[in-house]
Order: C-alpha cells, then structure tokens, then sequence
C-alpha cells in the first residue's frame, strides 16, 4: 500500500511555526518511504476562518521548498476544501443515523452550560448527559421540523479503546470518560472530528501525524473508524513546542508565526533546519542539513516524547552560520528589501555586494544588515569621546599624512592603502592600535571593525579622502 500522510491545516491566520513542523515532519517522512503528501484545507469552522489565508500558506510553503502531491495548489482543485465536501459529510452522517451510532440533540446553550456546571461542582467528567438520546422518535420528528440541533456520535458504553501511537506505543481509554462528540453542527458543517476521519480515509491516508494536542481526541476517532468498519491509520502525535518557562508557545509570548520569522530576515533554510530539530533528533551530533539530508535522515523513531523548547538564541545562532556560507549574490538578493525599506541607496551594485560580504559574516539576521552597513552609506557621527582622541596631536599628524600620501596615490587599491598607512605609522613610530585605531575611527566610525583594506575597497578613494578631510583640523 502506498504510503500517504497529510496537512490538514484551518484558515485561521498566518502558519504558526508548530503547523510548519507538522507539515515538515509528514513531507520528509512521505519523501523518505517515497509516499506521498496531500494538503487539506479544514475550513468547516467557517467563523474563524479569516481571509487569505490560504494563499499565505501556499506562499510560506513555496518559500521554504515544501512542494504536496495532492491538494487545491495543483490545478486549482476545490475538492480538497472541507467546506466543498458537505455532500459526502451528509452521506456518512446518515449511514450513522440508520445505525444508531449518532443521533440529533436539540439542547440549547443554557441547558448544556448548566449541566456542565452541575458536574462540576460534584467533581463529575465534563460531558453531554444524553438528553437527546431518551426523547421519542416522534417528538425527534417534530423537532427536527421546528427546531435547531446538531448530530452527536453516541459513545459505546464502558468500552475500552485501545490503539496505538508510533511515539507513545499504546494507549487506552475507558469510554466512560468520552463525550459524546458533536459531529454535525447546526449550521450543517462537519467538525474536526468527523470531517478528518473521513476525508483521511476517502484520501488514502495511512499515516495521521499531528501535534500532541489532538491525542485526546483520537479515542473518538477510533471509534468512527470502528462505527464504519474502516481500517485505522498509524498515529503519530508530535511533542508540544514550548517556551522556555515550558509553557506552550503562544502568541502572547511573542512572534510564532513563521511569515514573522521571514519578515526579521531568518532564512528558509535556517528555520526549516531549526524547526527539524524541535521534538526530533538526528543518530549523530549533526546540527546543519539540507532539505534532502534531512529527508535522508528523518525517521519516526528519533522524534521524542517530551515537549521541545523553542530557543531563538539557537535560531539566531543558526541563521548566522547560513549567512556565512550562503553565496554572496544570493544574500544580496534577500538582504535588498531590508535596505531598500531603511531609504538606503544600493544603486552601485559592487558596492552593495562588498558591504553584504562584510556584514553577513557579523549579523544574525538580514534585517541586521542595514545597521551594520549604514557606517558605508551614512556620514559618520563621532562621540565626544571619540572627536576628543581624533583631535590629539598623534592622531592628527598621522591621519594627515596618510591622506597627503593617498591623494598622491594615483593607482591606490586597499592593499596599497594599508601600506600606506603603515609607511606613516613607522615614520612617526606609531604601529598596532596607536596607528588602526584613529585610522578606523576617521574612516568607519569604530575602533573595531573590517580590515582596512576591504573598508578602502568599500569606501574607494574619493570617499576616504572626503573622511579623512572631515576629521583633520586644518
């Protein structure tokens, strides 16, 4: 049997970086066992569906290179839409009326929220009382003509389901403690519940990994593949992503959508590499792979069972070495937007490419580049402190004769710009931090900073004369 897993995501807001590691985990398992991944769009609960967001997950998934096999992206195909299904829902919802596996509930909001505070103060399970189930058929009848209701599924009675995790082995529940699931709304949508299980099946899939949140649910799942004699899927539930106080990551605690992540300049590649790594751990002390290593790589059996910390100081620290080792055209290319939004002139192209070979190997992210950068585009703005050294009589002296020496300089590059210095500096005895020091202050605005030859290079000699000329005191 081919092997299929799926996306199933709602089209509630932006892709939350847990959705990006369950899409993740299904891509590289489908490609790993050569299978295939389909993306579905749970969009049933059509009161917190919000605008364009599907299209912002096709666009996340284009970015970071997870192509799907079956899903509304490929030829525009609608089928894969829940709220396009109702059909097939009403189907199976009647098949599990004829049945007596689910039945109509008329109960009102009031009367539900009164049952559950009764249960609550005597410490009894949270769940439907069965009203519903006791009334005559043709009370049911004439209510269903007058009256608002959704279908529930009807639980088996102190049963024990048993079924099993590819995580967390085998796991059982007493149907006791199960609530009768509400499977059709009022509104005629299916939810979560009864729309996954059957859309998994009709699909083909034979492998449902998600988040650890839904483990409590699956009992109930496994009972809808029993009321209709379907073959179970293999569970894999993924470890929650927490913060670093190991609560669950929450956009209370900050950014946790993967478009935000793009927009501060984390790479692709580094957040795909980083999210790999939450809640799944390679056989080696490997920490940096590719997509088609961690395709190689991936296995079920390496994910762990415990919560994963999510540790921006990793993420940082990870995109920082992608930065380094990334082509200088291509961090170009994604650095432009940062400079352009910060009103910086990047007209002169090999300049530009200059500047991001400097700074990529200094930042973390590309929204730190223009900030590193901008002692390249903007007139420097020196410190008391720093105004106060470069007018003592060494700096001044030295700093003169380098720029009379450059100006008769007809063919100066940066090398010959750092002999330059040099020449100067053992002329008036001045060498290491006494002769780079007021050299880099004049010319970068740091005593710490690029070697002189590639801020020459950056610079060219027209603009290191303009600073030098701007700190000598004539």
């Amino acid at each position: 049997m081919e092997t299929k897993v799926r996306f199933a995501p709602s089209p509630t807001g932006k892709l939350h970086i847990g959705g990006l590691r369950t899409a993740l985990y299904n891509y590289l398992y489908a490609k790993k066992v050569d299978g295939k991944i389909i993306l579905r769009i749970e969009d049933t609960d059509q009161t917190r569906k919000i605008e364009n967001s599907v299209e912002n997950l096709i666009s996340i998934s284009n970015i970071i290179n997870i192509e799907f096999d079956e899903g509304p992206t490929l030829n525009n195909d609608k089928s894969y839409f829940q709220s396009e299904r109702l059909d097939i829902y009403n189907k199976y919802i009647k098949y599990l009326i004829k049945h007596r596996y689910a039945y109509p509930c008329f109960c009102t909001s009031k009367r539900l929220d009164l049952i559950r505070q009764k249960q609550a103060s005597n410490k009894e399970t949270i769940k439907y009382d069965r009203h519903c189930l006791k009334l005559d058929s043709e009370i049911v009848k004439q209510k269903m003509a007058v009256e608002s209701y959704v279908f529930r599924m009807k639980i088996p009675s102190d049963e024990e389901i048993v079924f099993y995790d590819m995580v967390r082995d085998k796991i059982s529940i007493n149907c006791m403690e199960l609530d009768d699931q509400i499977l059709i709304k009022s509104d005629g949508y299916p939810t979560y519940h009864f729309a996954n299980v059957i859309d998994d099946h009709l699909m083909g899939v034979t492998h449902v990994m998600r988040g650890e949140e839904w483990l409590p649910s699956t009992p109930k799942h496994v009972i809808l593949y029993d009321f209709f004699d379907w073959r179970l899927p293999k569970f894999i539930h993924l470890p929650l992503l927490l913060n670093h106080d190991r609560t669950k990551l929450s956009k209370r605690q900050g950014d946790v959508a993967v478009e935000d992540y793009l927009k501060k300049g984390f790479l692709p590649d580094a957040i795909i590499n980083f999210v790999a790594l939450l809640g799944w751990n390679p056989k080696n002390e490997k920490e940096f792979f590719t997509l088609e290593e961690l395709t190689k790589e991936f296995s079920i059996k390496n994910i762990q069972k415990s919560g994963a910390i999510f540790d921006i100081k990793k993420l940082e620290w990870m995109n920082s070495h992608y930065l380094k080792i990334k082509d200088v055209n291509e961090i170009a290319k994604l650095a432009e937007p940062f400079f352009l939004n910060k009103n910086m002139d990047i007209s002169n192209v090999e300049k530009f490419l200059l500047i991001i070979n400097h700074v990529k190997q200094r930042v973390n992210t590309l929204a730190e580049m223009p900030k590193e950068a901008k002692r390249f585009y903007e007139e420097l703005d020196f410190s008391n402190e720093q105004l106060n050294f470069l007018n003592k009589n060494d700096p001044q002296k030295l700093l003169k004769a380098i720029l009379i020496k450059l100006k008769n300089e007809p063919n100066c590059d940066g090398n010959k710009f750092k002999n330059i210095s040099m020449d100067v500096g053992e002329k008036y005895n001045l060498k290491g931090k006494d002769l780079f020091h007021p050299l880099r202050i004049a010319l970068y605005g740091s005593p710490d900073g690029p070697d002189i030859p590639i801020i020459y290079s950056i610079l060219e000699k027209n603009e290191i004369i303009n600073r030098l000329s701007r700190v000598i005191n004539e």
